[in-house]
């Protein structure tokens, strides 16, 4: 079953381009990644996902409904955490999160204490004298608090520091082997590539492709490099080569093709060492936006 399905959704703000016919499906479970620059279209997206902004045209359903006409219903369901949080300062974090949780059907006060704990969240705090990663723990339970079939997250590291941004990680696993789906919006790609399974590329508010993160390492470019003290730029001058160049004894380069052409080639010289291996994700996107 699908939680999320994206139907050519297409976003102009007057002349201006948003998206531009994105399509994707996020089966039930999964934890998906959504990739690409500022400005590439992710929070556009989301926006038109949760029914904050209407589509030009297109459209997208959540739990097989429509996003646009039964956008309420759904919400009920769905945990957002946006890439800026902003709150009534006067108020105490406490105050807040009761008054979020009093949107929903259900009570949730000790699920809303329990995060507050793993997150390290002083809950008698004003919001005015919390710092911006502190706001982002706010947004964070509040986000969690009603235990969503879904859970929308928007660049949701920054401000947090390195051991908050783990227990953040280990909670987003813990809610997706609990039956959450997360679709996880990043241009941090480390973060999706220890997080996700699938992860679809957005480039100038259109999707260049969507994968199976194994896959679509497995199925790109190698990073290879020969050591040799004889090892030239020359040997390696054929169809499928890039980013080649030369360091000291090595020689350095990516490569896309039948393997076996480069290790005749490497066989047939006198070399001292050689490794291959599968490129980090962040190379792939690098790849995929030249």
């Amino acid at each position: 079953m699908n939680v999320i399905e994206i139907n050519n959704l297409t976003k102009y703000y007057g002349k201006s381009r948003g998206i531009i016919n994105v399509s994707f499906n996020i089966s039930e479970g999964e934890i998906f990644g959504f990739i690409g620059p500022n400005g590439a279209g992710k929070s556009t997206t989301i926006r038109l996902l949760l029914a904050l902004i209407y589509p030009t045209k297109g459209n997208a359903k959540i739990f097989g409904k429509d996003c646009i006409k039964y956008g309420p219903e759904i919400r009920q369901e769905i945990g957002y955490l946006p890439s800026e949080v902003f709150y009534y300062d006067k108020m105490k974090v406490i105050d807040l999160l009761k008054y979020s949780a009093s949107f929903y059907k259900k009570d949730c006060t000790e699920r809303l204490h329990e995060l507050a704990e793993i997150m390290e969240l002083d809950l008698n705090k004003r919001i005015d004298d919390l710092s911006y990663g502190n706001k982002k723990k706010v947004g964070i339970v509040q986000g969690l608090l009603h235990k969503p079939k879904l859970i929308i997250l928007d660049e949701p590291t920054s401000g947090l520091d390195p051991l908050m941004q783990q227990k953040f990680f280990d909670l987003i696993r813990l809610e997706n082997q609990n039956g959450a789906t997360v679709l996880f919006s990043s241009h941090i790609l480390g973060e999706v590539q220890k997080l996700c399974t699938r992860v679809a590329i957005i480039k100038e508010g259109q999707i260049i492709t969507v994968e199976d993160i194994k896959t679509l390492q497995e199925n790109n470019y190698k990073k290879i490099k020969v050591k040799g003290k004889y090892i030239t730029e020359e040997h390696f001058n054929m169809d499928g080569v890039s980013n080649l160049h030369k360091n000291e004894d090595a020689v350095n380069f990516f490569y896309k093709g039948n393997i076996n052409q480069v290790l005749k080639i490497i066989s047939s010289n006198l070399i001292s060492d050689v490794l291959i291996e599968e490129p980090t994700l962040e190379e792939i996107f690098i790849h995929y936006y030249r």
